[in-house]
């Protein structure tokens, strides 16, 4: 076998090693989701469910579960609307706006990136305590609706690269600003802002420690909370606390099988940029 072939099949062996390590865990959290109690405490945990059920998500949904789904699930409908709206606008400013001190309070603003978000929870807390907003859906989305700069960054050299020649003609067809953005830098960033689409989900669906601080009660508790929640009350019962977990990974899972191509084709585009 030629040394080429030899390089081929070990890195193939490493691709084959991690994606069993990454997929594991979540094949057999589901597994466990559908395995009886009984089966579980007795049998090995490897094995095959014999019957398969149904009823651990019953229980998780009936224990407030399906309540915070319908919660997370708003917020972060709020949230992508509002950083995509805010990070587009932001963005052609930044690439295709001139102003003075443009470039010094893009970088500044991207700086920000390296602030931990712990250093943020107390002052957030107390401006929401005083605005009297906390344990509201408010408290839950406005700190993350008004853009975020990796998504401006990201978007900003997405639009850098869209030819003049392209605004020039449409501003030419009597296009304003606001037109210019819809008809001509929307349409042509799909990839990139289906995958901003996507990682502004996944963090928004997998937030906690926000989420945690500025509610309580079951009201307005997201997916992330009262999983850990009911991990705390049950923390025996397993098939219960994977059927948690199961469903909150299950929406997330789904979402990247529909968007894959748009975040490969996303991520080609920087590569080659």
């Amino acid at each position: 076998m030629s040394s080429d072939r030899l390089r081929s099949a070990a890195a193939y062996a490493v691709l084959l090693a991690g994606a069993v390590l990454t997929v594991a865990p979540l094949v057999l959290s589901a597994l466990t989701a559908v395995t009886t109690p009984g089966q579980f405490a007795t049998g090995s945990p490897l094995a095959l469910p014999n019957p398969v059920t149904a009823d651990n998500f019953r229980t998780a949904l009936d224990h407030g579960l399906g309540r915070a789904v319908l919660v997370t699930a708003l917020l972060t409908v709020f949230v992508t609307g509002g950083q995509l709206i805010t990070s587009v606008l932001a963005a052609y400013a930044f690439a295709r706006t001139e102003f003075p001190g443009r470039e010094a309070l893009f970088w500044v603003y991207l700086g920000t990136m390296m602030v931990p978000p712990m250093v943020t929870l107390i002052p957030l807390y107390l401006m929401f305590a005083k605005l009297g907003w906390l344990n509201t859906f408010w408290a839950l989305v406005l700190p993350f609706a008004f853009g975020s700069p990796y998504a401006i960054f990201l978007l900003r050299q997405y639009f850098r690269a869209i030819p003049e020649e392209l605004i020039g003609a449409a501003r030419l067809d009597g296009a304003n600003t606001l037109d210019v953005i819809v008809h001509v830098m929307v349409p042509m960033s799909r990839p990139v802002l289906a995958t901003l689409t996507l990682i502004t989900i996944v963090s928004q669906w997998n937030n906690f420690m926000w989420p945690l601080v500025a509610s309580s009660g079951e009201r307005w508790q997201v997916l992330t909370v009262a999983t850990a929640n009911l991990q705390t009350r049950y923390n025996a019962q397993w098939t219960l606390v994977m059927a948690a977990t199961t469903l909150a990974i299950a929406p997330l899972t789904l979402l990247f099988v529909i968007f894959q191509k748009q975040v490969l084709r996303s991520i080609a585009w920087t590569g080659m940029k």
